[in-house]
């Protein structure tokens, strides 16, 4: 992306974990900056240690580290910078986490649960972040367990007008996998211009990554069905749902996920699976061993940069999705 050169009398610096330095490469691009030296690594017992090797007093921090798996050393590495930072005089600290941890236990299910998103929000609260940034939320409300300012940035625009070049030609229908993200599917409707249809489905509460899929509420069939999720995780969820899918006579089926994490079996649910193309973006790495020929990855970087100009300049987050839903 073009146009992106910030004032250089202004002093904003870019830091990255050790989960993605290759997102934070590609933000750091578009941005027309470097990412600041960073000295990390564990002692012998897993202790981390980060030291920035230039000075960040009175500077404007963005601290970007994608929560890949180990997810909990990734976690505890980006409070440990946000704390160095803290501790050095940096003048604002935004958290950059394209993927928002622990955001599926957003609430108590039963008794005796922790509310572990809470739980990471006021860990960054503690360590010292002034600001967070995140894209597509488990559940909007996670926004309000941080105490400050969050910009829920969506990948949905990036999305949508890739399924609009690429299948648009087709009778399209977007199809929610769960009555939790039919407001999500709302807004694809609105920006394809088709129809909606619902999946209902029930999980059982001790057994997790897996789902027992009721019953398609709307017409799909004859229909290009467009199953719009936030993440893919171990793929059982999605391909139980593309299933019931053809068994209620869609013609096709295009699966897009903000988030691939594509843990375990992911991979050989879906590349054996009857969906014709995955949609995901880069919010997470998602290594070579993973990548078939039916999934196509996004890159996100543009859009964390577009932001995180917005918000260093003080300008509108908001204006970036503007007439996108």
């Amino acid at each position: 992306m073009t146009g992106l050169k910030l004032d250089s009398s202004k002093n904003l610096l870019l830091f990255t974990g050790r989960a993605y330095p290759e997102l934070a490469a590609e933000v750091a691009v578009d941005l027309g900056v470097a990412p600041v030296p960073t000295s990390a690594y564990e002692f012998a017992n897993g202790e981390i240690f980060v030291r920035f090797e230039e000075s960040v007093r009175g500077c404007d921090a963005f601290v970007l580290q994608s929560h890949t798996s180990p997810i909990n050393t990734w976690v505890m590495e980006q409070l440990l910078m946000v704390d160095a930072l803290k501790r050095a005089s940096a003048k604002r600290i935004t958290v950059v986490m394209p993927f928002y941890p622990y955001a599926r236990q957003d609430k108590k299910h039963r008794g005796r649960e922790p509310i572990s998103a809470r739980l990471i929000a006021d860990l960054f609260k503690t360590a010292g972040a002034d600001r967070l940034m995140t894209v597509d939320l488990h559940t909007a409300q996670i926004q309000g367990f941080f105490d400050g300012p969050v910009d829920h940035l969506f990948a949905l625009p990036l999305l949508a007008d890739y399924v609009q070049q690429q299948w648009g030609d087709r009778d399209l229908v977007v199809v929610s996998p769960d009555a939790g993200r039919v407001r999500v599917a709302e807004r694809w409707t609105d920006r394809l211009g088709c129809g909606l249809a619902i999946i209902h489905k029930r999980r059982d509460p001790n057994v997790p990554n897996e789902v027992k899929v009721g019953e398609v509420v709307g017409e799909v069939r004859g229909q290009t069905c467009i199953l719009v999720d936030d993440m893919i995780d171990t793929g059982g969820t999605i391909t139980k749902a593309a299933e019931l899918l053809f068994d209620n006579g869609a013609a096709d089926v295009i699966v897009t996920a903000t988030h691939g994490v594509l843990s375990g079996p992911a991979t050989d649910r879906l590349k054996n699976s009857r969906i014709s193309e995955i949609v995901t973006t880069n919010t997470l790495p998602i290594e070579d061993s993973k990548r078939f020929d039916k999934l196509t990855v996004l890159s996100i970087a543009p859009l964390i940069a577009r932001a995180v100009r917005e918000v260093f300049e003080d300008g509108s987050v908001t204006s970036l999705f503007d007439g996108a839903a």
